[in-house]
């Protein structure tokens, strides 16, 4: 269709309302994120933290480059957002194995976009005739900028997918993929492709950034340190997307090494899968590793590392947040807003056994101050800890993980 440039005074309109949108309240963002990571053929990318991160990035970018363009240049059409953000998101998907059927959460962002645009647009002006120019011309805007975007982005995932299928890494990311799917591939075979021997123990890893403007460099050092942390000197790394790495080292790795580490790599996050034998193990310690960072992200926990032998409880009570919440606030009571001295004791007491000298030598306190927090702890629970010890510990281990050391 040709493109009628409007009349001035909606010129003007559609200036003013881009202005607005330029800076949108927290909870147009919030439904815009949650809209389009909501929905079963998301679900990947909703549960995967990295992948997550880069639809919101995308979802914020969009926005403002729609509102600067009509800034600038009201009620012209809008070129495509070929930008950073939503080609690095093109990348992760394509190293993901998704298809542009992904791309589908651009158009449920137009479908809130354009609701939001709506209720703007009839805040500017109370004249018919100006609101229906107005909607005409901007909601076509909003329409084709999303179409030329959509374009863009699966151009460069097939550019990315080419790039993909050649080369050395393209073969170990493929033999990696086909082990963690069970495909009949021989472990002889496998081996020579990965250069990785399959059938020791393993320790599987996922490292990413939350940040993709961090000095990504940081993973592959993070992958070495996390080798030698196993007594290795070489890892199996495999590029996920532009900001995290699928690692399997031999071994199980010393977490305090690993602690050290990460001290000098602020950028990483780690999360560790169980350690196992052979091909399954393979694929079992990596599956773990996933459960491990999905759980992290659930919580919006800060750790920086984890083990799934360390939140395989908590991994499981917390599929469903709003009920580990729920149980959370009923077990503890007042004790979940104590200080993390007093929770601290309780959760050492209890993976002490009940033991409250050992609790006290591992906190480094005495034992009468034990004590005397433990009997804090008691009055301000709902029932007395001799009581429930379990549902205490599961609680407290829960409150740690969301952030509370």
């Amino acid at each position: 269709m040709p493109w009628n440039p409007p009349s001035p005074r909606v010129r003007e309109l559609i200036r003013r309302g881009a202005e607005i949108a330029l800076n949108p309240p927290p909870e147009w963002l919030a439904e815009l994120d949650a809209a389009t990571l909501a929905g079963e053929s998301r679900q990947q990318i909703a549960t995967d933290p990295v992948l997550a991160a880069g639809a919101r990035r995308t979802n914020r970018s969009n926005l403002l480059f729609w509102a600067a363009a009509n800034i600038r240049s009201p009620g012209e059409p809008v070129p495509a957002n070929d930008g950073e953000a939503p080609l690095a998101v093109a990348r992760d998907l394509v190293r993901r194995g998704l298809d542009e059927s992904a791309l589908d959460a651009y158009r449920v962002g137009e479908s809130v976009a354009t609701r939001m645009w709506t209720q703007v647009a009839c805040s500017l002006t109370t004249d018919p005739e100006e609101l229906r120019e107005l909607l005409d011309v901007s909601l076509r805007s909003i329409s084709a900028f999303v179409d030329a975007t959509v374009a863009a982005i699966s151009a460069r995932m097939d550019a990315e997918r080419g790039e993909l299928t050649r080369g050395t890494h393209a073969e170990r990311r493929e033999t990696a993929t086909l082990l963690l799917d069970g495909a009949p591939i021989t472990r002889q075979r496998a081996e020579a492709r990965l250069g990785y021997a399959l059938e020791p123990e393993h320790t599987a890893a996922v490292l990413w950034a939350d940040d993709p403007a961090a000095d990504l460099r940081q993973l592959d050092r993070a992958a070495d340190a996390l080798a030698a942390a196993a007594g290795r000197t070489r890892p199996l790394s495999i590029i996920a997307s532009a900001a995290s790495r699928w690692v399997w080292v031999h071994g199980r790795p010393d977490t305090g090494d690993l602690h050290t580490a990460l001290a000098g790599l602020p950028a990483v996050r780690i999360a560790l899968g169980s350690a196992a034998p052979g091909m399954d193990g393979f694929r079992r310690s990596h599956l773990d590793a996933l459960t491990t960072q999905q759980m992290l992200a659930r919580l919006g926990s800060a750790h920086r590392l984890a083990s799934h032998d360390e939140v395989e409880l908590v991994a499981l009570a917390t599929q469903d947040p709003e009920r580990a919440d729920r149980f959370v606030q009923r077990t503890l009571g007042d004790l979940e807003s104590a200080s993390p001295e007093i929770t601290e004791a309780v959760r050492v007491f209890i993976a002490e056994q009940c033991n409250a000298s050992r609790a006290a030598a591992r906190l480094f306190t005495h034992r009468n101050t034990m004590l005397r927090r433990l009997a804090r702890a008691d009055r301000l629970l709902p029932r007395p800890l001799a009581e429930h010890t379990l549902q205490v510990g599961a609680a407290l281990e829960i409150l740690r993980w969301r952030g509370r050391d």
